[in-house]
């Protein structure tokens, strides 16, 4: 009982007694909750072979059975869960609120409650007497997951949608197109999957390193994977928010389509999908062309990542992150576009381009967010920002009235390192440990009240230049995902008046769900030998990252 992670608002003991759940046990669901129930028996049903039939009314269930509801009183995300003589109830402000609860539900069950079948017939499943009350601290728990660095097939994804799941996040940050790679089909433009989706080897490690990976890299969803992934996402009440980069990272994308890059600079019909890492000087050009053709491309994206009744559904994330301005400064096109805008310079025409696509979107009901590189030169009132140079990028964007999502790099980058010993697999970045990111906070002090309100959330970025497959992902993320979901979730002390014994304590448990879940994570005492890359260059810094 008290090994929940994320830890709840409140958490009272019973009578000291157990609801057991046998093979008589019912479910029920009233009709504003049906998805949470089908899923909840799914996976019980999954893990412990118990039938757990359909309840007709609520007082069915009996003392050994499950009722989930909407309750009166409840934020939407907020869950009050009661397990009592008279069962397990769990109600919510709204189907959202009550599934965050049926994840708190599985956690009571034990380890074993997330296997994907029974292991033994004789296990007893029982959830303690305990009164639970309990809601988010932010509205925006994300994670960006990088696809176009390394590609990671829909299985993988729908796996991670589950793990966000457990751990209560619900925004998945949908990076699907970098110099490295285009991952999701535009039938407008069908070469940026048949040629921008793959790249001939990749850079092993570091760019510095002189280790390469000689084979071909590469895929992309299909429009239909996309919308699986979203429907899939909508059921576990996580939003799906997609990335296409612009103006720079995009190197992928002037491989398929040369006309899209400078080409009174370079040649562009030259370049290839990069295969290596770090910041790439072929960027976008500021034609009439290429604005018509990411028109198109956003015309199919919004398509796919409809929005809906969900908070977050209208964003768009643009990129617009470490775009340089060498090829504009020496582009006679780029100079004249300058010119005829009347311009100052190239930082202003990076935010011509970006407001264009804000005010493109705002037209059609959505929202733009984009690094907070996109500050520069101006934004438009309903842009919203990502922060990941540190903070101060989100206190000037709180404090020109703009909706900030928190992620610094120095903080809650999970491709960093998570300790300074020589065995860590590729060292990139700062160390950045479990107790690190525990002690995470991300509201900046110097904020006031009404600037603070203006910070929609947090999210910690998986970016997987270094990652080549799901078990190095797993490595990186976990087991310190669940230590910022309990920053994102609850309502934590100051970071230093956190207590971080306790919460270690709770992760022995946790780490039992990740066994049953099958996650490669990092083990407290450091990587087993084949999670290690002996040899293989990183970029690891120094010294505590700073805060600025």
């Amino acid at each position: 009982m008290t090994e929940l992670i994320p830890w709840p608002r409140t958490v009272a003991a019973g009578s000291g007694g157990e609801v057991r759940l046998t093979a008589h046990s019912q479910l029920y669901a009233d009709t504003a909750t049906e998805g949470v129930g089908h899923w909840l028996r799914t996976v019980l049903r999954q893990a412990t072979g118990l039938p757990l039939r359909e309840a007709r009314e609520l007082d069915d269930t009996g003392g050994d059975g499950i009722g989930l509801q909407i309750g009166p009183g409840l934020a939407p995300e907020e869950y009050r869960l009661v397990s009592d003589v008279d069962g397990v109830l769990v109600q919510g402000g709204s189907a959202a609120g009550v599934f965050r609860g049926a994840q708190t539900l599985r956690q009571l069950l034990g380890p074993d409650a997330y296997r994907r079948a029974p292991i033994g017939r004789d296990r007893r499943w029982a959830v303690p007497h305990v009164t639970i009350e309990d809601g988010p601290r932010f509205r925006w728990r994300g994670l960006l997951l990088d696809v176009a660095r390394h590609f990671m097939p829909k299985d993988g994804v729908l796996r991670y949608l589950d793990l966000m799941a457990a751990h209560k996040l619900n925004v998945l940050h949908f990076h699907l197109t970098d110099d490295q790679g285009w991952r999701v089909e535009i039938r407008r433009y069908p070469r940026l999957t048949g040629i921008g989706s793959w790249r001939s080897r990749t850079k092993f490690g570091h760019r510095a390193s002189p280790l390469w990976d000689e084979k071909p890299h590469g895929g992309f969803y299909t429009q239909e994977d996309i919308r699986e992934i979203v429907a899939y996402a909508a059921e576990r009440h996580i939003t799906v928010v997609p990335e296409i980069d612009v103006p720079g990272h995009s190197q992928a994308a002037i491989a398929a389509y040369p006309e899209l890059g400078n080409t009174d600079v370079i040649d562009t019909t030259a370049l290839s999908v990069w295969d290596t890492w770090g910041i790439n000087p072929n960027v976008l050009a500021p034609t009439d062309n290429t604005l018509r053709f990411y028109e198109g491309v956003f015309e199919e994206v919004l398509d796919l990542f409809p929005a809906d009744a969900a908070e977050f559904s209208a964003f768009v994330h643009v990129g617009g992150d470490e775009c340089p301005k060498d090829q504009w400064r020496r582009s006679p096109a780029a100079q004249a576009r300058i010119k005829e805008l009347g311009l100052a310079d190239e930082d202003e025409l990076q935010a011509w381009f970006v407001s264009h696509f804000d005010k493109w979107l705002t037209a059609r009901g959505r929202r733009l967010v984009g690094w907070d590189e996109i500050l520069q030169g101006g934004l438009a009132e309903g842009a919203a920002v990502s922060s990941w140079r540190g903070y101060a990028g989100g206190i000037a964007a709180a404090r020109a009235g703009h909706d900030v999502v928190m992620c610094p790099e120095q903080q809650v980058y999970l491709d960093h390192r998570q300790d300074g010993g020589p065995d860590e697999p590729v060292p990139i970045g700062y160390v950045r440990t479990l107790e690190d990111v525990y002690r995470f906070e991300p509201v900046p002090p110097e904020l006031t009240p009404g600037e603070a309100a203006r910070v929609l959330g947090t999210q910690a970025n998986v970016w997987t230049e270094v990652m080549e497959d799901q078990a190095r992902v797993d490595y990186q993320t976990f087991p310190r995902l669940a230590a910022f979901a309990e920053v994102a979730w609850s309502a934590l002390p100051a970071p230093q008046e956190r207590d971080f014994a306790d919460f270690e304590r709770r992760m022995e448990a946790h780490y039992g769900r990740l066994d049953a879940l099958g996650v490669a994570y990092r083990p407290p005492r450091g990587p087993r030998p084949w999670q290690q890359r002996p040899g293989v260059l990183g970029r690891p810094v120094d010294g505590p990252p700073p805060r600025r």
